[in-house]
This record gives structure tokens, C-alpha cells and sequence, in this order.
């Protein structure tokens, strides 16, 4: 293959690399001043990404001799990364400027775009180092952004936590990716997949548990949720908001991809991890969040919950459950960069932000509008129907109960039960209890719309997409197979 096609299908990772550094060096020369001019930019280099999908970069097969490929099932997971990294570029702004003076700077839409081309090399890696190189990046760029408010204790506390237990997470990856590569003789997923579909060592299957094990903490899964909840609620709002969305769905299709495509021949093996991952997730992300009081970490709590239910598509293992895994973790994606929209209108009279769910007392009478859309967040993460969070959840539960796994989908749905009380509490408090202070009024019309979007998105207009979402999704889950 030549190598003007090899750049051609790592088209959209390349404009991501080169718009990061042209705009550092115009932040370098431009200082502070050039941050609104950055942060535009920098919506423009993710729409230039999702541009260069078109082509050899959705469909291009293996480039560079197979350490990465063009397929897909990576295009639609880089598609949902670009919108919600734009979500989180477009959010930061105005919550800076009335929270915190000052703290924004050029520096923040960067390291988004770095954090966004790692994601991309994760979603698309077929061989096990690519893939750490690609987690590193988008690592190394998110530690910065969630200690990005310099002179804000709690979020100093959530930089050094998340680069820590990141630290160890990724120690636990690599030794697992040493196991498979000693015992297989090779990194590329190839490779391993055939050394699995042999006699399979002791040595293999240790290297398969370290390998998940460093994947269940990208993806908060439990046991390895213990950052989210601290990290989450000290992080800025719209750095948050990046978190539960980008790097999930990039963890999550990079873990569908690892199990897929290198292990797919030891998918009973590691089928036991993922429903135990599973059901862990959705029982304590449940009852967790019951007694929080702050919104921030009752959202960090529902991030592990909704894991939970995504990784029950990955356990069915078949194409039908990677095609409920996307669909998930499409609507996922809506209903979340939703409720943080929201979560950053609240802040009281002083412009300063306010974040515990009794705040939201009686929002219904002072802001009717924001209360409505919350509420339809909320019943949508609950999977009430007629809204489109049930449909995640039914195309999830229909792969588990089509692949035998009848016992997982009946657990997982009793498990849901839990879960709806504390969206309920939200909705109860806003439109039940006394009111509080009223919030400060909204100043940004883009933030207005962007809530509108998804709102529209997860109500039940959503299920006139379904064919297409559903035929775009099997597309891509059938790439992998």
C-alpha cells in the first residue's frame, strides 16, 4: 500500500494534530487574547475531522501494516467524539467568564483537539501498542483539563486524582498487553486473535483480565469507578461534560474493539468480566447515587450506571450487541451533554456556580423552559418510556436475551428500577418543592440551543431516526465482524 494512502485513511487524526499545533503557536504568539479566536478555530478543525471521514477513512481497510484501521465501526465512534468535544469547546466560554474571570485560555480548545486525535487513534487502533499511544494522548491532554482551574482547590484535587489512578490504570494495561504479547508472539490484533483460537495458555488469559482491568478503569466500570465521583464534581462543568461523553464513548469502542476483534476467539472468557463489570455497574451506580446532593456526582454516578447497561451489548458479543452498544452510547451522548448544559445555568446572582440538587427547587415556575428540559433528561436516563433513553436500554436487552443471556437482561432491567428513583428526585424537587433562589438569567442563545437539540433529540421525536441510527450502527458493528 502506498503511503499516500496510508495518510489518506489517518486523514481525520492528521487534521486534528496539525489544527492543535497551528493553533498553540497562535496561542503561543496571541496570548489570552486570542482565546475566542482559538476556541472558533478549534469547532472548525473537529468539523475538518468529521469531513475527512468521508472517503478511505470510513472504509479504507489497514494502514501503516496493520497497526490501525479504517473502518466503520471507528468513523461513527470519531463522529460522536467531535460533537461532543465541539459541546465541550463551545460550553467553556461563557462558564469561565462568569464563574471564574480569567481562567479560560487558548490552551483549553487545544488540548481538546490533542484529547480528540488520542480518542481517535484508540477507536481505530488493531494493534495493542497504537492503541496505548492513542490512550496516552488523550490522557496525558484530559489530567491537564481537569486541574485546568489553576487557583480552584477542588479542581487542583481532581487533576492530581485522575493522574494517579490513571498512572496505575495504565501500569495494569501494559502489563496485560506484555502477557498477550509474550505469549502470542505479536501485538497486532491479528495476531492475538489467532493465538487465542489455539490452545489457549494461562499466560493469555492473565494477559486478557490486566488488559480488561485497564479498560474497565477508562471506562469508570466498576470496581475501577473510584475517581469518577471526585474528579467529576471537581472538575470545571464544561470539562465534566467532555468526560462523560468523548473519552467514554472512545473507552468504550475501544474496549468493543480489543474484545471483538483481537479476543474474539476468547469471548467466553471474557464474557465472565464484562457481565460482572456489568451488573456491578449498574447496582452501585444506582444505589450510590441515592444519597448524593450534589449534581455533579449524582451525573458521575449515572455515567457508571449507563456503562453498566452499554457493556451488557458488549457481552452478548454478537453484531446485534455492538449495534446496541453504538446506539446506546449515541442517545447516551445526547442525554448527557444535555443535563450539563443545564448544570452550567445554574449559578446564583453572583455568577458563581451552584450545584446541589436542592438548588433546583421549584425551577419549574422560575425557569419553566430549562426545568421541562432536565426533566426530559432525566426520565430519558431513567429509560421512561415513550422517551428515547428506553430505546438504548431495549436495544441493549434485546442483543443480551437474542444471545442466551436471559438471566443478565432480567437483572439488568430489575437493576434500571433502582435507578429511576434518583432521576425522579430531581424532577420531583423541581417541580414539587418550595422554590429556591432563583437562578441567574441565561446569557448564551448557543447553550439555549444546543439544550433544545438534544432535548427534541431524546424526546420521543427521537425514534423517527431509528432507521437510520439502526442501519448506520449494524453497518458499523458488521465491520467488525
Amino acid at each position: 500500500m502506498t503511503y499516500a494512502a496510508n495518510i489518506a485513511m489517518t486523514l481525520p487524526e492528521l487534521v486534528l494534530a496539525l489544527g492543535a499545533i497551528a493553533l498553540m503557536l497562535v496561542s503561543a504568539w496571541g496570548g489570552d487574547k486570542s482565546t475566542r479566536a482559538v476556541s472558533i478555530a478549534s469547532v472548525f478543525v473537529l468539523v475538518g475531522a468529521a469531513i475527512a471521514l468521508v472517503g478511505p477513512a470510513s472504509s479504507g481497510g489497514y494502514a501503516f501494516d496493520g497497526l490501525y484501521r479504517a473502518d466503520a465501526f471507528g468513523a461513527f465512534a470519531k463522529v460522536l467524539i467531535y460533537i461532543a468535544s465541539a459541546v465541550a469547546i463551545v460550553m467553556a466560554p461563557s462558564f469561565f467568564a462568569r464563574s471564574h474571570g480569567d481562567d479560560l485560555r487558548p490552551e483549553y480548545p487545544v488540548l481538546i483537539l490533542l484529547s480528540a486525535c488520542g480518542m481517535g487513534i484508540m477507536v481505530s487502533a488493531s494493534d495493542m501498542l497504537t492503541l496505548y499511544v492513542g490512550l496516552e494522548l488523550q490522557s496525558l491532554a484530559a489530567y491537564v483539563l481537569a486541574s485546568f482551574m489553576r487557583r480552584d482547590g477542588r479542581s487542583a484535587e481532581a487533576g492530581l486524582k485522575y493522574f494517579v489512578l490513571g498512572a496505575l490504570a495504565s501500569g495494569i494495561l501494559l502489563y496485560g498487553i506484555s502477557l498477550v504479547y509474550g505469549f502470542s508472539g505479536t501485538t497486532l490484533f491479528s495476531g492475538i486473535a489467532d493465538a487465542y483460537a489455539g490452545t489457549k495458555s494461562l499466560g493469555l488469559l492473565l494477559g486478557l483480565v490486566f488488559v480488561f482491568a485497564g479498560l474497565a478503569f477508562k471506562i469508570s466500570a466498576v470496581p475501577f469507578h473510584m475517581w469518577t465521583p471526585d474528579v467529576y464534581e471537581g472538575a470545571p462543568t464544561p470539562v465534566t461534560a467532555f468526560f462523560a461523553s468523548a473519552p467514554k464513548v472512545a473507552a468504550l469502542a475501544m474496549a468493543v474493539r480489543v474484545a471483538v476483534d483481537a479476543m474474539g476467539p476468547a469471548t467466553d472468557q471474557w464474557r465472565q468480566i464484562v457481565i460482572f463489570a456489568a451488573l456491578a455497574s449498574i447496582i452501585l451506580g444506582a444505589v450510590a447515587a441515592i444519597g448524593q446532593t450534589n449534581i455533579k456526582r449524582l451525573l458521575a454516578y449515572s455515567s457508571i450506571n449507563n456503562v453498566g447497561f452499554a457493556l451488557i451489548g458488549l457481552a452478548a458479543g454478537t453484531p446485534e450487541g455492538v449495534s446496541g452498544v453504538l446506539m446506546y452510547l449515541t442517545i447516551y451522548v445526547a442525554m448527557t451533554l444535555g443535563s450539563f448544559l443545564v448544570v452550567v445555568q445554574m449559578r446564583g446572582d453572583d455568577g458563581q456556580p451552584v450545584e446541589t440538587i436542592d438548588s433546583l427547587a421549584g425551577m419549574s415556575r422560575t425557569k419553566p423552559a430549562l426545568a421541562a428540559a432536565l426533566a426530559i433528561f432525566m426520565f430519558s436516563l431513567a429509560g421512561i418510556p415513550p422517551l428515547f433513553g428506553f430505546y438504548a436500554k431495549f436495544a441493549v436487552f434485546s442483543a443480551a436475551v437474542d444471545a442466551g443471556l436471559f438471566p443478565l437482561a432480567v437483572v439488568g432491567i430489575a437493576a434500571s428500577v433502582i435507578g429511576a428513583y434518583y432521576y425522579l428526585r430531581v424532577v420531583k424537587t423541581m417541580y414539587f418543592d418550595d422554590p429556591a433562589p432563583a437562578f441567574a438569567p441565561m446569557e448564551s442563545k448557543v447553550e439555549g440551543g444546543l439544550i433544545a437539540v438534544a432535548a427534541v433529540f431524546v424526546s420521543p421525536a427521537g425514534y423517527l431516526l431509528i432507521p437510520v441510527l439502526g442501519a448506520w450502527t449494524m453497518a458499523a458493528a458488521r465491520a467488525l465482524f
